[in-house]
């Protein structure tokens, strides 16, 4: 009891530690985001229109802030962003928070179905790979994750789109397809539509991660598999499903669930060339619109969203570490 309210304790502290250095990223993130804000183009000019005269653009500068120093904006960029107010997009006139949330849950569904395609197959075809590393199939699996390393993703959506869109004819080319609301969450999950439209930017987005896990996945477990209590293991004469899954792989998923929390959080924040190619409604599809038009303030909101992120998958991949490996301790 008291080892375990000791752990307790210690994983506690380990949390708060993190999310300490946690606030001390977004901190940083949020300042470059105001000096981009502030210092790249004037944004006066975006909110009074070009056409604006002196005395309009003079208005609009007292009217939001920006004739105050420059520490008082920033004082005021932070408190008004813990609130989640980010300012109106300068195209929409909308609340750029709310422009994203509005687009977050498709990109949350493809990052979703593209990290577990991709871990399912990676770390199944690197245990496949690793027990016999000279078979003929193995090597062409091998072959394929060196394929699929090397070939830039808008290349594969091209070559997914022509085989099974244009000549095969049996998946839609673009677009998210039919959804339905649960609740505040748009999903396409629960349509067939939805599901058919999700496929081939699915594969685009984890070909490139599935590539990486399995190639991890074989080198961990060649190693592991050559351990002494691995070897006692087989001779006690347990299972091979026991000794493969249980006392093997368990000790070669820590870098598997590093790598997989850290791409799972750039997968969702940075889809920008799978959602071009698929003309997906999402996040990424947004930032890159924004981009174009200069709406600096949805480009600020989605780099700190993102950060935000990116930022929580750490810290629950950390917590996953004690599940995977109980001899880990927060010190």
């Amino acid at each position: 009891m008291h080892l375990r309210s000791c752990l307790t304790e210690a994983m506690a502290t380990y949390i708060t530690r993190r999310l300490l250095q946690g606030a001390v990223v977004l901190l940083a993130v949020s300042f470059i985001c105001f000096i981009i804000f502030r210092y790249m183009g004037d944004p006066v000019l975006m909110l009074a229109g070009r056409y604006a005269t002196f005395q309009e653009r003079e208005e609009v500068r007292k009217a939001y802030g920006l004739d105050k120093p420059f520490y008082v904006q920033y004082i005021r960029f932070v408190a008004n962003a813990a609130r989640g107010n980010f300012g109106r997009s300068y195209v929409t006139r909308v609340p750029a928070l709310g422009l994203i949330l509005e687009r977050l849950p498709a990109s949350v569904e493809l990052a979703t179905s593209a990290i577990l395609i991709s871990f399912l197959m990676g770390v199944g075809l690197g245990v496949l790979v690793s027990l016999k590393p000279y078979a003929l199939r193995n090597r062409f699996i091998m072959a394929g994750s060196l394929f699929g390393i090397s070939m830039p993703t808008f290349l594969i959506g091209v070559v997914l789109i022509m085989v099974f869109a244009a000549y095969l004819g049996i998946l839609p080319a673009f677009g998210r397809g039919e959804t339905v609301m649960v609740g505040f969450w748009r999903t396409g999950f629960l349509t067939w539509s939805g599901i058919r439209h999700l496929i081939l930017p699915a594969f685009t987005l984890g070909m490139y991660q599935l590539a990486v896990l399995l190639r991890l996945t074989r080198a961990g477990m060649r190693e592991v598999l050559a351990e002494e209590y691995i070897k006692t293991a087989w001779s006690k004469g347990l299972p091979p499903r026991k000794v493969i899954f249980k006392h093997a792989l368990r000790n070669v998923l820590i870098p598997v669930v590093t790598m997989t929390g850290l791409q799972f959080g750039e997968l969702i924040a940075f889809a920008l060339v799978t959602e071009t190619i698929f003309q997906w409604p999402g996040t990424g599809n947004l930032l890159l619109t924004s981009i174009y038009e200069t709406d600096q303030t949805v480009i600020v909101t989605y780099i700190i969203l993102a950060a935000l992120i990116i930022l929580s998958l750490n810290i629950i991949v950390d917590i996953l570490y004690a599940f995977l490996n109980p001899k880990i301790r927060y010190d």
